[in-house]
């Protein structure tokens, strides 16, 4: 694929060049919690302006239903792309309507604009080809060229994502050359030993990425509420614990498949339980005990790996030339809950290894708990991206920079 490299080579000043970023950031009554997403875009975005585009940003946020919802808008994104430029963004109360446009007939060279949420607009999301190249139609009177660079969004066939780069020239933005770069890193010729360390909720959203890494991974650590179905597939009683009963036959499945292939899979030896979930608001006290994964109470939640499995977890990435992180190995967002969480970064940071946070949770429990981002070799943007990529999966938005 082509690069921004190669764009801005050839020139881009008094062009409209169109940016597919991602500014789906967290937020909490209008104010943005992290916005890691808006600075991970902003080498691209910046880059542009000094070159003396005429750059419009575009993104989604949260999951509209194709309708304005002020709940959803991308004011304070835009306002903090502002701060971060240190420079005025002009902001466009629509997609593709007038404000959209007079936001763009009014930007001089080396300004910058964001247009409103994408997916205000049903054609964003379409499953009908017809209607999602529409919208794409629309987006394209906007730009003379375009820059993908939203990478938490290229696994989904989107009009921004995937229809609106056949329309102009298409380029690859700094960050997704960068994110493609470290996953293949993850995938071709591999630094040995591979660590890989998945946590999260819910198995089913790992079987295909454990699938995939059975015959590429030296080790797989398992955590989180998805550890549970593992210890279940053992015979072990979890409680009250997050399980996907329906899974447990894959689980069993994949545990032999790792016996057979010679492939380290290390499940928690003992965990933090508790009788009732904590609560995440006030962060009051919580009353839990710790007890080894093969004596959880019928009547309790197991809610963090435990001080043996950090120990544990930490001396199987201490060697590691390459480790994949993917998932918080508990509740990190209660302070009772984010040791398991904190020790698995720390150990990151501890490696002499190529280190990967894989986005998501993971990207988020990083700054939460306070950690250097700088410390790790790479913080993905994208989660559901970066773990289809590593299943082997053609992502839309990849396919649509290719030339």
């Amino acid at each position: 694929m082509k690069t921004i490299d190669e764009l801005l080579a050839d020139g881009v000043s008094g062009k409209r060049v169109f940016v597919r970023a991602d500014l789906n950031v967290p937020l909490a009554d209008g104010t943005i919690t992290d916005d890691g997403r808006i600075r991970a875009v902003l080498p691209t975005v910046k880059a542009l302006a000094d070159a003396g585009a005429k750059v419009i940003v575009a993104s989604h946020l949260g999951r509209p239903k194709g309708a304005p919802d002020p709940a959803f808008s991308l004011l304070p994104a835009a306002e903090r792309l502002g701060e971060l430029l240190g420079a005025p963004v002009a902001f466009a109360q629509d997609t593709v309507g007038p404000a959209a446009h007079d936001a763009v007939d009014g930007l001089e060279p080396g300004q910058v604009a964001v247009i409103e949420n994408l997916r205000f607009n049903p054609g964003e999301t379409a499953k009908d080809d017809t209607e999602r190249g529409e919208f794409a139609d629309r987006l394209a009177a906007l730009a003379d060229v375009y820059v993908g660079d939203g990478f938490g969004a290229v696994h989904r066939k989107h009009a921004s994502v995937y229809d609106l780069p056949a329309r102009l020239p298409h380029y690859a933005g700094h960050l997704i050359a960068t994110e493609v770069g470290v996953l293949k890193k993850l995938t071709e010729d591999v630094k040995r030993p591979y660590v890989v360390a998945l946590g999260g909720a819910k198995v089913s959203d790992k079987l295909a990425v454990i699938d995939q890494l059975l015959g590429k991974a030296d080790r797989l650590l398992i955590g989180g509420g998805m550890a549970y179905t593992f210890l279940k597939a053992k015979g072990y009683e979890v409680g009250i614990s997050l399980l996907q009963e329906d899974q447990i036959p894959a689980v069993t499945e994949y545990m032999q498949r790792a016996e057979k292939q010679g492939v380290e899979l290390v499940l928690p030896v003992d965990v933090l339980v508790a009788r009732e979930f904590p609560d995440l608001k006030t962060k009051a006290p919580s009353q839990f005990t710790t007890v080894d994964a093969d004596k959880i109470p019928a009547d309790q939640e197991g809610l963090d790996i435990g001080p043996k499995t950090r120990e544990l977890y930490a001396s199987k990435l201490a060697d590691a030339e390459t480790v994949f992180w993917n998932g918080p190995m508990g509740v990190f967002e209660h302070p009772d809950y984010a040791e398991g969480t904190k020790a698995v970064a720390q150990a990151l940071v501890d490696s002499d290894g190529f280190t990967v946070v894989g986005g998501g949770d993971s990207a988020a429990a990083v700054r939460t708990l306070g950690f250097d981002e700088n410390a790790f070799g790479h913080i993905s943007t994208g989660g559901g991206a970066s773990l289809e990529y590593l299943e082997g999966k053609t992502l839309p938005g990849l396919a649509a920079l290719e030339d």
